[in-house]
């Protein structure tokens, strides 16, 4: 037997390509930085809510009883969050939870079985914030010094999205989009240098007045000047807009036709998130879009309260709104508010069911309208929340609505395809802008690739808008289905319109590395990173393209960078181990390596990177834990497959070497070498036949290394 030769060859650490492994590819929020967004309001025009409550105490006081006036709050050691340690074991990606409580402070821990089921990638954070009322669920995020905030995920129960075996962990990065709606207006300008918007240490807690009533300054600044006319027309009033704006001022966070890949709404490049004021139409700041008429028309999602209600015929056909049921400043619980909602019904419906009427399979005896026609339903998208549907209908049957599920995982080829339709407002005007925003909704999240691209492209051409970001999107779009040229083009583009796009340029250099370009990928990289430089995540690419081209010194220069900024980041710190072996410095890769893994579990090149340090120093049985750790993310990467086949036989496990072997051939089946190294597995382990149908395959290679081994070992085997 010939092992040492052929196995040693199998452990090369691999470079991973900037357009993989980073764990959090962000786009919406660096697109359209806050600070080039018209029509913001200005931070001062907001004012403390205390300074509402002065004047409005009793509804002040009602309304932080709601959801909303609880929707954003610091985690205080007076909260009642549990007194002993809870753990959530999530089996599908092999990791623990455990939250507890120290000295008043709430911590977050995350823990796998390593080597001997010893504990490993222990990761442990405060919770700093909690989104959510408790009404229905909590989420809790930790803040980062320089203000980042990210959730973590899995407590009692896992959030949105982490049902799967890769989830995001402790990486979701909080940005505008979420803060937006659960909570009230940041009071500071928000930077986002490309990490993810810093939030100060000042965040509001709650959603407050003015979310509803438009900025209170200058109300507040009337009042005190004993101005009540002009306090009066200084703030917004929604009892007294028509219907559509008393709508819009609620839809503002609670229209979401969908949670799923579409999109659901747009915003308008020339507006801000933060500066939609009530009494305006929302869709001069988003545009809303759905899915295709009789696509999951009964799609039931955590955000679609609007979404259902809108579908009722109570709606349609009288001038209701969300208030007719709700008081924002008050709302009723438990058997108040049963009585309150039923009393609502009836003040249009008050002849229904004063006779015996058949009753909805799977309804109590003593069912209000509410529990027919309106059910608590688990949701789609969040499967471990229950909350009522606002559909207001007729039903046959209330069975099932609480049965659990399992999360749908749109990444495992279940995302909507199809036309992506206009769905708020019902109607635009054809004017150039909306037609190229009309067509950005197909290709934006993937839906409509077909049709979508050649119709943005179209528009592009058509309208040439002044702004880089339809060019950019279009240069997006090509990305995914492997246009590089169109790609090129179309970042160029946008570049002609704004040079310092950031966006763009790093579209441009992604789709250079993809072509194996790597000298062409650099310049509009180190671009962004002039730009932008404390972008993590373009440092980090920056490094990993400097080690392809074996600049080292260069490399490990921006990748220090990065980590200085983010001493977590899980690619930097995977690249940084493949530095470090350039330099012969095994002991640094594989601290770094393992920095990687600890922050991103599932980052499979870092577990098959740390696999080959690890059995070239002949830890063999760690290594072979790393491997399948590694294939688990990743079960295509014919490379750790043969790896992993090679320490399974040095440790004698040959059944599942020469599994792991047959499964790299498969992938690529014409690596000679890979039919040499099964060849020995196979003649070591009594398989004289297999093993000689091996060897002449391996015969066939144009390496007359693998020839001669192949040849020796066929000589070699029992005649």
């Amino acid at each position: 037997m010939r092992l040492t030769g052929p196995y040693v060859v199998g452990f090369v650490a691999t470079v991973a390509l900037i357009s993989v492994g980073s764990g959090c590819r962000r786009r919406s929020t660096e697109a359209r930085p806050p600070s080039e967004a018209a029509h913001a309001q200005p931070a001062n025009a907001y004012v403390d809510p205390s300074e509402c409550a002065r004047c409005h105490a009793e509804i002040a006081r009602t309304f932080l009883l709601t959801g909303m006036g609880r929707s954003f709050s610091r985690v205080k050691p007076n909260h009642a969050w549990p007194t002993e340690a809870v753990s959530l074991p999530h089996e599908p990606s092999q990791r623990y939870y455990t939250i507890t409580r120290r000295d008043g402070i709430l911590y977050e821990r995350r823990h796998q079985l390593g080597v001997d089921n010893r504990e490993a990638n222990v990761l442990e954070l405060t919770a700093d914030f909690v989104v959510g009322s408790g009404n229905h669920a909590r989420t809790f995020l930790h803040r980062y010094p320089d203000g980042r905030l990210v959730e973590k995920g899995g407590i009692w129960a896992m959030s949105p999205g982490y049902d799967r075996a890769a989830h995001q962990d402790f990486r979701r990065v909080i940005n505008e989009e979420c803060m937006s709606c659960h909570n009230a207006y940041p009071r500071a300008r928000l930077d986002d240098e490309g990490n993810g918007p810093r939030f100060s240490d000042q965040l509001p807690e709650g959603i407050d007045c003015q979310r509803c009533h438009g900025p209170g300054r200058a109300h507040v600044d009337a009042i005190q000047n004993g101005n009540i006319d002009l306090a009066r027309s200084a703030i917004a009033t929604p009892s007294k807009f028509n219907r559509d704006r008393q709508l819009d001022t609620c839809m503002q966070c609670h229209l979401e036709p969908t949670s799923r890949p579409l999109p659901f709404q747009i915003r308008r490049y020339d507006r801000s998130l933060f500066s939609y004021v009530p009494g305006n139409a929302l869709s001069d700041y988003f545009i809303y879009f759905d899915q295709a008429p009789g696509v999951n028309d009964d799609k039931f999602e955590i955000a679609g309260a609007a979404y259902r209600l809108r579908k009722s015929a109570c709606f349609k056909q009288s001038e209701m709104t969300c208030t007719t049921c709700h008081d924002p400043h008050d709302i009723p619980r438990e058997e108040q508010a049963v009585r309150h909602y039923v009393t609502v019904c009836q003040s249009c419906h008050q002849e229904i069911h004063k006779q015996t009427t058949p009753r909805v399979q799977g309804a109590q005896a003593a069912a209000t309208c509410l529990d027919c026609h309106m059910p608590k339903r688990r949701t789609d998208d969040a499967v471990h929340v229950v909350v009522t549907d606002h559909f207001i209908q007729s039903r046959t049957s209330v069975v099932g609505l609480l049965k659990a599920r399992n999360e749908v995982d749109e990444s495992s080829g279940g995302a909507y395809r199809g036309e992506v339709v206009l769905y708020y407002p019902r109607e635009l005007p054809l004017t150039p802008e909306n037609e190229l925003y009309l067509a950005l909704a197909q290709v934006q999240q993937g839906a409509n690739f077909s049709a979508g691209i050649p119709r943005l492209e179209e528009a592009v051409m058509r309208y040439r808008p002044d702004r880089p970001e339809f060019a950019y999107e279009l240069a997006h779009a090509y990305a995914k289905v492997s246009n590089d040229p169109a790609v090129v083009k179309w970042c160029e583009e946008a570049l002609r319109r704004d040079p310092r796009y950031v966006p763009a340029l790093k579209e441009l250099s992604e789709s250079h590395v993809r072509r194996g370009d790597f000298g062409s990928a650099t310049a509009p990289l180190e671009k962004a990173v002039e730009l932008r430089p404390r972008d993590a995540y373009a440092l980090a690419d920056l490094g990993n393209l400097y080690l392809h081209q074996h600049r080292i010194q260069d490399a490990d220069r921006v990748l220090q960078r990065a980590l200085l900024i983010d001493a977590s980041l899980p690619l930097a710190n995977n690249t940084m181990g493949l530095v470090a072996i350039e330099r012969g410095d095994d002991r640094s890769a594989e601290r770094y390596f393992r920095t990687a893994i600890v922050a991103q579990p599932d980052l499979a090149e870092a577990q098959s990177n740390l696999a080959s340090l690890l059995a070239r120093q002949k830890m063999y049985r760690e290594a072979a834990f790393h491997f399948e750790q590694s294939l688990l993310s990743n079960p295509l990467n014919a490379e750790a497959h043969h790896s992993y086949g090679l320490v399974l036989a040095l440790i004698h496990l040959d059944a599942r070497a020469i599994q792991e072997l047959r499964r790299a051939i498969e992938l690529q089946p014409r690596d000679e070498q890979l039919h040499l190294d099964l060849a020995d597995v196979l003649a070591s382990s009594g398989h004289g036949l297999e093993a000689a149908r091996e060897y002449h395959a391996a015969s066939l290679s144009s390496d007359p290394a693998v020839r001669e081994a192949a040849a020796a070992g066929l000589r070699s085997l029992p005649r």
